[in-house]
Formats: structure tokens, C-alpha cells, sequence
């Protein structure tokens, strides 16, 4: 069969095209490295884009410090005048980090940091002394975590720059409440909450509805650690009738639903995506290990270890799928580099969704 130049070109430019379109595709897992002079790493949140990773690592002081992953560079962020800190949320965009961090007299502290800010701390309720941030509103606006208050008791908190620190209360009869998660709207905050009988119970808080119990599995307990955009949807992990933690999925319609484990007895949800539809965290299979699972209503709970055998090297595993981008696409967490032989935060891209 004879081509003429111009069909040949043609057909060499829609094979390029091919190439370029199916490496847009391309899955990756990368390994975030440690700082300088120690081996442990581990990833609590990541951007949009997956472009910034946050977390913390070890020193070569073996002191835990809070960090900032982008291009390849960890970056240590420093701490309030006590040598430790922890970073746990970060905004969309990757510019506004949020954790804790001890301050001069080695108290805990909620903070806030930005590249031209540096470390802000938070404060504390009034007359408390101790507070730390989860996390933060997609526009680095709202922060979200505990304080302690005047009575020493642990509450949940919101922190704005114009309203500063507020307590989001407890639900009747409790006195502590713990925050984890807030919608990219602002407008629904998740967490746990003790009730009269001093049982952790997850709620779903908002300006006009107060704090609300979402239940449990059945069991005593239950504990709300992230929340779709919108405030819809919120996931945690929930005690069943014999005692285990399952993760679940809870909606105001469908109510709390048990997503299963890998096979063993406990799970425990820890990011979801925007929309509600994909859920990661961790769960036990039959051997009693600790695996990461990625949870979509259609594909039930898949161990992610699994689904992306080809990206780990030969004695590499994932152990804990921290947090989910947005749209679905990029988890972190922490697992074992053989390669480098030491526990690392990742960040795996699963591809456009």
C-alpha cells in the first residue's frame, strides 16, 4: 500500500498526539523523601494540583518538624520557639499550611503558616494554654481544630483573622470536643464530640444548626475526620456492635454506612473527595495488616497496594491513605520505601478522573 508525504505526516502527527495524550494519562507514585539526617516521613494533606504535600518528618535532631513538600524539596517549617511541630492541612491553592507546633515553654500551639508570614501562632480559648489546627477552608481562611478553655477542657475551634479563635461548643452533657474537618464552603465543621455518657461521638456543626451527633455504627463510638466541599458528606470511623472501628460514609439521607474492611476486622476513613464519591483511609486485611483503601460506590473498598502493584518497587508498600485531592485524582499518606529502607510520606497520582 502507497501513502503520499502529506497522509504519511498526518499519520505521524496523530501517533505523537497518541503518545502525548496516553503520557497525560500515566499513574505515578512518588516517594517525598525525609529531611536531611533522619528516615521518617509522613503526609497529611495535599493541594488541588498535587503539586504541594504537607506533613511531618524527623530531623537529624530526631525532632519532628512540620514540612512543606513542592518540586521535589522538602521544606522544614520551623516551629514557635519549642524545636517540634506537626503540619496537617494545607489550602487549595498549597499556600497557607496549618498544624501545631510548641511554643517557648513547650506548649502546644495552633498555627498558621504562610511563605511571606512565616509561623503564626493561633492562640488558645481564653484562658487556656494549649490548641492545635487540623485543618484548613480551601481558601486559607478558616482553620479549624481545639483549644483548651478556661475549665482545661479540649474544644473544638474555629479561627478566623477578623473573629480569632471560637469555640463550636459540645454536644448536651460533654465537656470535650475535638475539630477535624471543614467544607470548602466554611459552612460545616466535623469532628468528635463527648455526649452525657462520655462517649466520643462524630458531629456535623454549622452557624445555624449547632453541633448535631451523627451516630454510630451500632457500637459506643465515633469519630468525623474530613467533609466533602459542599458539607454533604462526611467520613470517619465508627465502633460496630463487637467493639471494631469501621470506616464510614454519612449523608443527612442515606444516614452513616459501614464501607467494610480488606478482609480483617477494622477501617477507618480519613479524606474524602469534593463531591463525596471517593473515600481513602485505612483498613486491615485477612492477615491483620494495615492497607490504604481508595472507596467509590461502584468498586466497593480497593487496597491500593493492589490496584498500583506496578508503581512499587519489590518490597515497597502503602500502609495509610491519608488525604484525597479534590477532585479525586491525587492521595498521600505514608508507607515503606524499600529502596531507601524507611517509612516516607507518598504522593500517588491515580490519573485524570
Amino acid at each position: 500500500m502507497c501513502y503520499t508525504q502529506s497522509r504519511f505526516n498526518a499519520l505521524l502527527s496523530a501517533c505523537v498526539l497518541s503518545l502525548i495524550a496516553t503520557a497525560g494519562w500515566s499513574q505515578s507514585l512518588t516517594w517525598l523523601g525525609t529531611l536531611p539526617g533522619y528516615d521518617r516521613s509522613y503526609a497529611y494533606g495535599v493541594s488541588a494540583d498535587g503539586a504541594v504535600v504537607v506533613g511531618w518528618a524527623e530531623n537529624a535532631a530526631g525532632q519532628k518538624r512540620a514540612f512543606r513538600w513542592e518540586n521535589g524539596v522538602m521544606q522544614d517549617l520551623g516551629h514557635l520557639g519549642g524545636s517540634y511541630s506537626w503540619a496537617y492541612g494545607v489550602s487549595a491553592d498549597g499556600a497557607v499550611v496549618v498544624g501545631e507546633a510548641y511554643n517557648a515553654t513547650l506548649r502546644s500551639r495552633a498555627f498558621r503558616w504562610t511563605a511571606s508570614g512565616g509561623m503564626q501562632d493561633l492562640g488558645t480559648l481564653p484562658s487556656g494554654y494549649v490548641s492545635a489546627a487540623y485543618a484548613v477552608s480551601a481558601d486559607g481562611a478558616v482553620v479549624v481544630g481545639w483549644a483548651q478553655n478556661a475549665e482545661s477542657h479540649g474544644r473544638a475551634s474555629r479561627w478566623t483573622a477578623s473573629g480569632g479563635m471560637q469555640d463550636l461548643g459540645t454536644l448536651p452533657g460533654g465537656n470535650n470536643s475535638y475539630a477535624y474537618g471543614v467544607s470548602a464552603d466554611v459552612a460545616v465543621v466535623v469532628g468528635w464530640a463527648a455526649n452525657a455518657a462520655r462517649y466520643q461521638r462524630a458531629f456535623r456543626w454549622t452557624a445555624s444548626g449547632g453541633m448535631q451527633d451523627l451516630g454510630a455504627l451500632g457500637g459506643c463510638c465515633s469519630t468525623a475526620y474530613a467533609v466533602s466541599a459542599d458539607g454533604a458528606v462526611v467520613v470517619g470511623r465508627a465502633s460496630i456492635a463487637g467493639g471494631q472501628s469501621r470506616a464510614f460514609r454519612w449523608t443527612a439521607s442515606g444516614g452513616m454506612q459501614d464501607l467494610g474492611t480488606l478482609g480483617g476486622c477494622c477501617s477507618g476513613a480519613s479524606g474524602v473527595s469534593a463531591d463525596g464519591s471517593v473515600v481513602v483511609g485505612w483498613a486491615e486485611n485477612a492477615a491483620g495488616q494495615r492497607r490504604p483503601f481508595r472507596w467509590t460506590a461502584s468498586g466497593g473498598m480497593e487496597d491500593l497496594n493492589r490496584t498500583y502493584a506496578s508503581l512499587l518497587t519489590n518490597g515497597s508498600e502503602l500502609v495509610w491513605a491519608r488525604a484525597i485531592s479534590p477532585d479525586g485524582r491525587y492521595i498521600v499518606g505514608w508507607g515503606y520505601n524499600a529502596t531507601t529502607r524507611r517509612y516516607e510520606a507518598f504522593l500517588l497520582d491515580t490519573g485524570p478522573r
